[in-house]
């Protein structure tokens, strides 16, 4: 796994760098600005790069802007996004294009080294990576939407998990249930938020996409 960390914040990026490389990955360049990332994706052509939301000049969007430049310019690119606070626009902004190979993850998750890790690897293989704290406070966001009243409390668990990018088995292990009753609530959950198989979109991620929406 060949990674590419952009962050400012020169402590966070080299305690970054230094957590991955004693995990005997290989971090191939470190960047503290939007620039330094894209000329690093180019040259190094990553298989992943860890973003700061907020980079210079102005600390507001810089960093997604960058990310979705390098995804463009590397197309297949895995992106694992960190932010110190919840922000609802970059979460939804993250799962617009499918959400594959993507993640979101507060700054706080890094301490934690194997969520952290398992977040990484899992955007790497072409999942996705919501910080459960992320879905946590989005979820009190959501009621608006009134065909998320109509699930049930064990169907908005199981898409809270679906929102983390937890697959059917990781849920079922999660739940203690088998992963026939996750297929079960997963199927429910489509009918009630009246999502059609044959419209052609992918339901999971339309089904994540309304969770997170606080219309």
């Amino acid at each position: 796994m060949r990674i590419v960390i952009a962050e400012d914040d020169p402590l966070l990026r080299e305690g970054l760098a230094l957590l991955l490389r004693a995990e005997s990955l290989d971090v191939v360049a470190t960047a503290a600005t939007p620039s330094e990332l894209l000329a690093a994706v180019d040259e190094h052509e990553p298989d992943v790069a860890i973003v700061d939301v907020r980079m210079p000049p102005t600390h507001t969007r810089e960093g997604i802007e960058a990310a979705v430049e390098a995804r463009r310019r590397r197309p297949g690119l895995a992106v694992l996004v960190l932010s110190a606070y919840v922000e609802r626009a970059f979460a939804t902004e993250l799962l617009a294009d499918g959400g594959a190979r993507l993640g979101y993850l507060l700054k706080e998750r890094v301490g934690r080294v194997e969520e952290f890790l398992a977040a990484l690897h899992r955007v790497v293989e072409g999942g996705t990576a919501i910080d459960p704290e992320v879905v946590a406070q989005l979820l009190v966001r959501t009621r608006d939407d009134a065909r998320l009243d109509r699930l049930s409390p064990r169907e908005l668990e199981v898409l809270a998990l679906m929102a983390e990018g937890l697959g059917n088995t990781a849920i079922a292990a999660k739940l203690v249930v088998s992963d026939g009753a996750v297929h079960k609530h997963i199927r429910s959950i489509f009918a009630k938020l009246d999502l059609d198989p044959a419209d052609g979109t992918d339901r999971r991620v339309v089904a994540v996409l309304r969770y997170l929406d606080r219309r």
